[in-house]
């Protein structure tokens, strides 16, 4: 397990490239969400059908959570590859919500 400061740093790292990826996706969405930062939480809002996904970093535990479609997902780090990784499916960061972004706004 490595210590706080480094497992923040990898959070901030990943959630940052995360915000930027969304950024483009939601100009490309035509309106399907919006994202919004506040206090290093973002957050990517649904209009049609409503919905809320919340991504954060949780520090004590070393993950980053993803609260969406009813579900709570939590992302260990992988330290060999520097990435933050869904143990259940194997699935990244950014893909895992490219999925969930594609779940809500299909249906």
């Amino acid at each position: 397990m490595m210590d706080e400061q480094e497992f923040r740093h990898q959070a901030e790292t990943a959630l940052e490239a995360l915000k930027q990826h969304l950024y483009r996706r939601e100009d490309e969405s035509d309106g399907a969400f919006e994202v919004d930062e506040q206090g290093g939480v973002l957050n990517v809002l649904f209009e049609e059908p409503a919905a809320k996904f919340v991504i954060t970093a949780n520090a004590p535990i070393q993950q980053i959570w993803i609260s969406a479609l009813s579900t709570s997902f939590k992302l260990d780090f992988d330290a060999a590859k520097k990435i933050f990784v869904l143990p259940k499916t194997g699935e990244l960061l950014e893909p895992l919500l490219d999925r969930l972004i594609g779940e809500q706004t299909e249906g």
